[in-house]
């Protein structure tokens, strides 16, 4: 039997029946709502309560070895692990023993949440970028707010929003990170393509398939599937 599945069956011989009432999770319709989601990650952890006006602690799973102590009604305790049959291990009093929850105790499970810094790292730079999507394509320009070439564009935007420092040029920007996959790659991540002359445009990757590139002169600063052209190198420099 695996963690969970124990954890499962514990809450059921305890005769606790978590309800989750009015909760909704949305599903979002934008990148930029799904990259928020994505940074919180949510762990589990039990806590016993005792509800018996006294229950015995135990050196092993079993009423048959050394009796530790008591624990009292009201008073709670981290679950440190489970023993099967109703069984638990907690501490107390600075040692580890083992109670039987059945008629004597509850384990109820707690939902911690926890941001993860690099998910939300990248979406901050994919937020910051899409601020500019309509602006002006200036060949050779290095401000999204006065008009800006491809890799002007991604070096303000890293440099902005990551204090991340690239040259101004797709081909010397394409040396910078560590290279990886269309299947690893994740949103903040840089895209390059090349023409005739080698690598001549890069790109922002912004999750979802998409893009945000200053294009051309006629299209400006715009989003496109990632593979509107073939990408032939990805780097990532937020890891």
């Amino acid at each position: 039997m695996n963690k969970r599945n124990f954890w499962k069956g514990l809450l059921k011989i305890s005769g606790v029946l978590c309800l989750v009432a009015g909760l909704s999770i949305a599903c979002p319709q934008d990148s930029q709502a799904a990259a928020r989601q994505a940074e919180v990650k949510t762990r589990s952890s039990y806590v016993v309560k005792i509800e018996a006006p006294a229950v015995d602690v135990y050196t092993y799973a079993s009423e048959r070895s050394e009796k530790q102590g008591q624990v009292m009604r009201g008073q709670t305790y981290e679950a440190l692990s489970g023993a099967g049959q109703g069984w638990v291990k907690i501490r107390t009093g600075g040692r580890e023993g083992y109670i039987r929850t059945t008629g004597n105790a509850s384990v109820v499970e707690k939902a911690h949440e926890t941001v993860d810094e690099n998910v939300k790292k990248r979406r901050q730079v994919v937020e910051y970028a899409m601020q500019f999507v309509g602006g002006r394509y200036v060949y050779g320009g290095v401000d999204p707010n006065r008009g800006v070439d491809c890799s002007g564009f991604t070096r303000y935007v890293l440099s902005n929003s990551a204090s991340i420092a690239l040259p101004h040029s797709s081909k010397g920007q394409s040396s910078y990170g560590k290279q990886v996959t269309v299947e690893e790659m994740q949103p903040g991540d840089l895209l390059f393509y090349s023409g005739s002359g080698g690598i001549n445009h890069v790109a922002l990757y912004i999750g979802d398939g998409k893009i945000v590139h200053a294009s051309t002169e006629k299209t400006g600063i715009k989003t496109s599937p990632y593979d509107y052209r073939e990408p032939v190198k990805i780097v990532s420099l937020l890891s």
